[in-house]
């Protein structure tokens, strides 16, 4: 696809439009990234991605209101009617996505789907719900559109390279685009050959990626009270997968969620524990996770020597200590992609409907 689009609230078409990470420095509000799945005829996990996005607007419009409107007044939270929202996105989507599907230039190009969300304070009284008449008044949907063509699960070329490099986020639970303006100024402590930076408030306990949620698949041993453990309590595989819970700080990530299903349903043990850079030794696996890279193995993952010094210098002047991660995806990092991929097919949204 040639050209970006950004097309607000139903009628106004922008060609051309920045790069996604512009945008969102650019405008502030809630925002949701999701992508077309199988030759652009689904949208992945959309009913998930809007309830989200939903609880962020509700969250931002309680606790940071600065962070979701143009001008920072005092009101009363957005309370958003069942649905509601979905009719609003969905009315932009309709109308551009017919445009942006006209582009493709082949099966193998999706689409990246960017929804921000941005509120005035026009038509929103004080301690009053909003209806649905008010609310394409109150948020205004901008809905930006790229090209996106999915690396293939596994191949050396979709390797995470990860660094340790920042502390948590603000208000972790909503997803909001000023993150973007915040992340930006972490990128100095990126190493040439990483392609995402983890978070941590202590140096130790690894929270997230500043895009993506983190996993770690830890080997037991069966000789060992927690080993024996896992398999009395009828579990068949000798591994636990660990990630931070989101009291820790952490975002509810679509995909983030996905996994724990899968742990679930397929008997894989987890814990939601942030996973400490001191155990390392026992990580047999890592991945990372979001709605466009949805499961991408790690190859390697360094952090500094002395954190708190870290935060003073540029990557260069850092000394690191690395973990290398041998052979592709492990056995564990593989079933949970393929069952999130079958997922995918299960709850994918048909562009088809959207557009009737």
């Amino acid at each position: 696809m040639g050209s970006r689009f950004v097309f607000t609230n139903g009628h106004t078409l922008q060609l051309d439009a920045p790069p996604i990470k512009h945008f969102l420095q650019a405008n502030p509000g809630a925002y949701t990234t999701s992508r077309t799945h199988n030759n652009a005829s689904c949208l992945l996990f959309w009913d998930r991605h809007i309830k989200r996005l939903s609880h962020s607007i509700h969250i931002l419009s309680n606790l940071a209101p600065q962070l979701l409107f143009k001008t920072n007044h005092s009101h009363s939270p957005i309370l958003l009617p069942s649905n509601a929202l979905q009719l609003l996105v969905n009315d932009s989507m309709c109308k551009v996505l017919p445009i942006a599907l006209k582009e493709r230039t082949g099966c193998e190009e999706e689409l990246a789907i960017t929804t921000l969300v941005t509120a005035s304070l026009e038509g929103l009284n004080a301690c009053q719900d909003v209806d649905e008449e008010s609310l394409s008044r109150i948020l205004h949907v901008h809905v930006h559109i790229q090209s996106y063509v999915p690396l293939a699960f596994g191949t050396p070329s979709n390797a995470a390279h990860l660094a340790l490099a920042g502390y948590g986020r603000h208000l972790a639970t909503a997803k909001y685009s000023d993150w973007v303006r915040i992340r930006k100024t972490l990128e100095k402590l990126r190493p040439p050959s990483v392609t995402e930076l983890l978070l941590s408030n202590d140096g130790d306990q690894i929270l997230e990626g500043c895009v993506t949620n983190f996993f770690v698949v830890c080997g037991k041993d069966l000789d060992s009270d927690v080993g024996k453990a896992l398999y009395d309590y009828g579990n068949k595989y000798p591994f636990e997968v660990c990630t931070a819970p989101i009291s820790d700080g952490v975002l509810p990530g679509i995909i983030r969620q996905l996994v724990l299903e899968v742990c679930r349903s397929e008997g894989i043990p987890f814990r939601e524990i942030a996973p400490s850079w001191s155990e390392h030794e026992i990580w047999e696996e890592a991945f990372i996770t979001n709605s466009l890279r949805l499961v991408q193995h790690v190859d390697s993952i360094q952090v500094p020597t002395e954190w708190q010094s870290a935060h003073s210098k540029t990557w260069k002047d850092i000394s690191w200590t690395k973990k290398q991660f041998q052979g592709g995806p492990g056995i564990i990092t593989t079933l949970i992609q393929e069952k999130i991929m079958e997922k995918a097919i299960l709850e994918g949204y048909p562009i088809s409907d959207m557009r009737a």
